[in-house]
């Protein structure tokens, strides 16, 4: 099994760097996002992350400002035949124009331009998930979300490592899927 395209992600076609499904995942679960969500997606790139949760969302709005990168996650939302995803041709750090969303995912770089925006479209109790691909954005995108008023701010990293199944013995293999970027998950929270 290829663990970097795991079931539907093989049939997905692939151009710009493209959040894994490890890390969807993780996303997925810490945010809580389930049938009745609205999520918001920023820094498209192929679509990956907008087709995993439009499949267990009721809305998408995913956000991207290239338009060959447009071109590709329209493809692959079609592949599945998915009408609850809304392909903006917009600059998020200029705006969310959703309004109580329960999860906004950041996945560009100078995220923490757009911290304020994902505050402003977050309903109370709301993730804001960052997916940054260094330490040094990690942490502008913290101290961001920490002056937003944000709580409950977690940063964490998640490694993959393939295991070696034979008659000899099991063990680690020598190779894995280890960094990909770093994930924060902060949550709206204005009843303090």
């Amino acid at each position: 099994m290829d663990v970097l395209r795991p079931g539907i992600y093989k049939r997905m076609k692939r151009g710009p760097q493209i959040i894994l499904p490890k890390d969807i995942g993780i996303i997925i679960s810490y945010s809580g996002v389930g049938k009745d969500s609205v999520c918001v997606d920023a820094g498209t790139g192929s679509g990956w992350m907008a087709v995993s949760l439009a499949r267990i969302s009721k809305k998408v709005y995913t956000y991207e400002i290239r338009d060959d990168f447009i071109e590709i996650a329209q493809r692959n939302i079609n592949m599945f035949g998915l009408d609850n995803v809304e392909i903006r041709h917009a600059d998020i750090t200029k705006g969310i124009r959703e309004r109580d969303v329960d999860l906004v995912v950041l996945d560009m770089p100078n995220s923490e331009k757009a911290v304020r925006h994902a505050w402003k479209a977050l309903k109370e109790g709301g993730t804001l998930a960052g997916y940054l691909p260094h330490t040094e954005q990690m942490k502008k995108f913290v101290l961001k979300a920490e002056k937003c008023g944000f709580v409950e701010i977690c940063a964490l990293e998640v490694i993959i490592r393939d295991m070696l199944v034979r008659e000899a013995g099991v063990r680690p293999s020598t190779k894995g899927v280890w960094h990909t970027a770093y994930l924060v998950f902060c949550i709206k929270n204005i009843s303090k």
